[in-house]
This record gives structure tokens, C-alpha cells and sequence, in this order.
């Protein structure tokens, strides 16, 4: 009896995360990107096609899948009310996900359920469960993969999740790539199942892109290349590398260009895991998978430019579970290590998450979200356009049919950027003349001002300034102290 209470603290511990981590709902901190593939999935609702902007066809999520689980909340729980459930649900698929994974690395029921615990509110963990991105899922996917198709030994996982995880994200590539590639050195074979599922993965996602949306790869990916690729030397290069890679190599961002903190996290994660491998351990299979694809991952992401958070929270944690193995497989001070590591570590970067979740779900639910309220309630026909940056809370909450300026949501603005990418702005804006225009500057002015100043007037200014107040003084503090969000100026068309 007592052996089997054992068994089940990691299920308790999976119950006790995802809880604790319900508390983080209560921030709002949603990430811009979610409410892309959350207009996307209820425009498929409302008018049967994968879109942004009503019956126009447009790959503007860089999820298929999630599209179509948000597609499905949507359908059950109503427009009004999904956003917690499937928050909730991504919660609890990543929290499973971390139980896979400690069975793949550890025996011990008590180590696997502090491992579960303790790395389920690192900071990427956190993000992953309530941000609203589809890594949730993706990670839980990827986990199922491993544990039960390479572990278990289930063919039928090996054939079938592969081609989920592709159509979750066609960056999974990375993940199956390398999944593939130790599996071979490590078994000195084969797996042909998973070799033609991982290649139908690709030819379902591709020729889904291509018969329906008439593209090879998501509109996103072409979109983000077509604007912000840029001519770099070599040295150019490895510099943007080395500033880009104290910020998103590690879970804590600070000021500046070098961060001391990742550099030390990478050397000790490092250390545990050459300590780790030498035991010859059949985990050591997983480790070399997941550790691999950790540093591969980011070194391609951060040797691209790619500077947006989540695509480097899975890698983040992966490369972190050495550390936490270590610390809870030592013979001696095992308390010791495990206090050290909790006071020292993630104790701070909890504290550190809850202030960044506090302020940002300030600038963005509390402030942002505003904009988008504020012009649902003044614009009744949404039929009507607006050219702004980003495409997320603003349009999801206006209703309003939207240009961004980096072509996620709308194709036409990236003919403007191929023509004259440095005055592809004002050239949409006389070509389509949308009907508003929101904007971080004060289009007033500057070397086009004369027509704005003839053809739309300024219609509210929104300030970060106005919305870090609060009945609450702590809140008030943590507001100020981390002001989050950009100051726009609304402007609408002269008839």
C-alpha cells in the first residue's frame, strides 16, 4: 500500500503544478501572438475559412494544429468564455509532458515529483502554461514521442505523432531531426516507420500549405524573412550573435549586451551533463536527445535573428534538466544541494516571473487590450480597416479588418515592402487608405506629415503612463517599476 502511495506522488505532483500555476491566470499575461491564432480559429468559425480578415485565405498563425484546437474551444465554450479552459488545458498537457520526461531521466517516485514541481515554474515552464502559444501542446507531443514511441516502444506513437508534431510547427524538423540522428548512432539502425512519418509530416504540412493557401511555407515565416532580412558581414554576424545570445540563451534577461548569469547556468549545466553521461545510464539515450536539440535549437534560431521568447522556452528548460538530475541524484547534502538551488535559483526566478507576468499583463491586458475596446465601441461597421503593429490584442478585440506592417495578417502590404521597403508605410496607406492608423509616432511629423495632416486627423492618444495605477500599492510598484507597452496615436480619415 505504501509502495503504491509512492508511485503517485509525481501524478499528485503534476495536480499540484498545474494548481499552482492557476494563479498566474489572474496576471492576464497573454502573449500578443496568441490572439493572432485565436481571431484566426474564429474567423474559421464565423465564416469558414482560415483567414484574418474574413474570406480571404491567409496562413497568418504559425500553428496549424493549434488553429484548430482553438477552433474547438471556441465551439464549446463560446467566443466569451475559451480563453481559460484552453489555458488550463495547455497547462496541463505541458505538466504531463514533464511527467513523461521524468520518467525518461529518473527512478526515484520522490525525485519525480520535485523534478515535475520544480521545473514546472522555472520561467519558460510558466510562460508555456498560460501564455496562450501552442508550446503547450507541442511539448507534450514531443514527450509522448519519446517516452512511449522510443521508451516503450508503442509503433504506432513512432507513426502518428511525428506527423501531429510537424503540423503543430514546421520548426519541429530541428526536434525530429535530432530525435532521429541519435536514435541511429545510439541503435545502429533504422527506425524506417518513423523515417516515413517524419517525411509524410512534411509533405502533409507542405501540401496543406500549398492547396490551400497556395504557399510552401506559412505566410509568417515569409512575411518576418521579407522585412527584417538584412545584408550582414561576418563579423556583423557573430556580434549580433553574442549580444542576442545573453538574452535568449538563458531564462533571465537583464539590461545590456552580456549577461553573466547565463554564462555561469550554461557552464554548470554543461558540467552536469558531462557528469551525468559518464554514469552510462540507459536515460543517457534521452539525455543526449533532449540536450542536443537544446543547443542545436538555439544556435540556429539565435544564428538567424530570431528574437522572439518562445522559440527558445522548450530549449531553456531542456538544457536545465542535467542540472536538476544532479542536484537530486547526490549521495551527500542531497538537502543541501536542493536548498541552494531553490534559494539561489529558481526561488528568484520564480519572483522574478510573477513581477514580469504582474507588469506585462498589465501593459497588455490592462493597456492594449484598451485600444481594442475602446475602438470596438466607437466603430460599429467592421467592414472598416486599420494599419497598425502588432496584429494581436488590438484587431481580436476591435473586430476591425486589419493591415499590420509586417504582412503576418495581410499579404498585400508585403507587394508595398517589395517595391519600396523604406516607404512602404505611406504607399499602403494612399494606395488602401485604410481608416484608421495606429502608430508609436506622431505622424504630424516628419517628411509625410502635409498628408496626414490633410487626410486623417488624430483621434486619441493612448499613453503606457495612464495605466500603471492601481487601488493596490504593491501592484502600483511592480507597475511602475516595470512600465510595460508602447504609446500610440490613433488617427482617423478625413471623409
Amino acid at each position: 500500500m505504501a509502495e503504491t502511495q509512492t508511485s503517485r506522488f509525481p501524478i499528485y505532483a503534476v495536480i499540484a503544478t498545474v494548481v499552482f500555476k492557476l494563479l498566474f491566470l489572474l496576471t492576464h499575461y497573454i502573449q500578443e501572438d496568441a490572439f493572432i491564432t485565436w481571431r484566426v480559429a474564429q474567423n474559421l468559425l464565423d465564416y469558414g475559412v482560415i483567414g484574418f480578415n474574413g474570406d480571404t485565405k491567409i496562413s497568418a498563425s504559425t500553428t496549424h494544429l493549434y488553429v484548430f484546437v482553438s477552433y474547438v474551444f471556441n465551439l464549446i465554450f463560446g467566443k466569451e468564455y475559451f480563453i481559460e479552459p484552453l489555458l488550463i488545458f495547455n497547462s496541463i498537457l505541458f505538466t504531463i509532458g514533464t511527467l513523461f520526461l521524468s520518467h525518461l531521466v529518473l527512478k526515484n517516485p520522490w525525485h519525480k515529483a520535485i523534478f515535475i514541481f520544480l521545473i514546472g515554474i522555472l520561467p519558460p515552464s510558466i510562460k508555456i502554461s498560460i501564455l496562450g502559444m501552442e508550446y503547450g501542446i507541442l511539448f507534450f507531443l514531443e514527450m509522448s514521442l519519446l517516452y512511449y514511441g522510443f521508451n516503450k516502444g508503442k509503433k504506432w506513437v513512432v507513426t502518428i505523432l511525428p506527423i501531429l508534431i510537424m503540423f503543430t510547427r514546421i520548426d519541429t524538423v530541428i526536434f525530429l531531426g535530432i530525435v532521429f540522428l541519435v536514435d541511429l548512432f545510439w541503435n545502429k539502425k533504422i527506425r524506417w516507420n518513423y523515417v516515413f512519418s517524419g517525411m509524410l509530416g512534411i509533405l502533409l504540412t507542405v501540401a496543406f500549405n500549398w492547396f490551400y493557401f497556395g504557399e510552401l511555407v506559412n505566410n509568417t515565416i515569409t512575411a518576418k524573412k521579407l522585412l527584417y532580412e538584412q545584408q550582414f558581414t561576418f563579423g556583423q554576424h557573430l556580434n549580433y550573435f553574442l549580444i542576442s545570445f545573453g538574452n535568449f540563451w538563458g531564462m533571465l534577461k537583464v539590461p545590456g549586451d552580456f549577461n553573466p548569469i547565463t554564462i555561469v547556468v550554461l557552464i554548470f549545466e554543461l558540467l552536469c551533463f558531462i557528469y551525468l553521461i559518464r554514469q552510462r545510464e540507459k536515460r543517457n539515450y534521452f539525455l543526449w536527445m533532449i540536450f542536443i536539440f537544446g543547443w542545436v535549437k538555439q544556435i540556429i534560431f539565435l544564428s538567424q535573428k530570431s528574437l522572439f521568447d518562445w522559440y527558445y522556452w522548450v530549449p531553456q528548460l531542456l538544457l536545465f534538466v542535467p542540472v536538476l538530475i544532479f542536484v537530486l541524484e547526490q549521495k551527500e547534502r542531497r538537502n543541501l544541494w536542493l536548498s541552494l538551488l531553490i534559494v539561489f535559483y529558481i526561488f528568484p526566478m520564480l519572483v522574478f516571473q510573477t513581477i514580469h507576468c504582474i507588469a506585462t499583463g498589465n501593459g497588455e491586458w490592462n493597456y492594449r487590450r484598451s485600444i481594442g475596446v475602446f475602438l470596438n465601441q466607437y466603430e460599429k461597421d467592421k467592414n472598416q480597416w486599420i494599419l497598425l503593429e502588432p496584429a494581436g490584442y488590438i484587431p481580436y478585440f476591435s473586430g476591425l479588418k486589419t493591415i499590420d506592417e509586417v504582412g503576418l495578417v495581410d499579404k498585400q502590404i508585403q507587394e508595398e515592402i517589395k517595391k519600396d521597403k523604406t516607404n512602404y508605410w505611406i504607399n499602403t496607406v494612399k494606395a488602401r487608405k485604410p481608416k484608421y492608423l495606429l502608430s508609436y509616432q506622431n505622424l504630424y511629423e516628419g517628411e509625410n506629415s502635409e498628408y496626414y495632416k490633410n487626410h486623417y486627423k488624430l483621434l486619441k492618444e493612448f499613453r503606457v503612463k495612464d495605466h500603471l495605477k492601481s487601488d493596490h500599492k504593491i501592484l502600483e510598484k511592480i507597475y511602475n517599476l516595470k512600465p510595460s507597452g508602447t504609446d500610440y496615436n490613433l488617427y482617423i480619415k478625413v471623409e
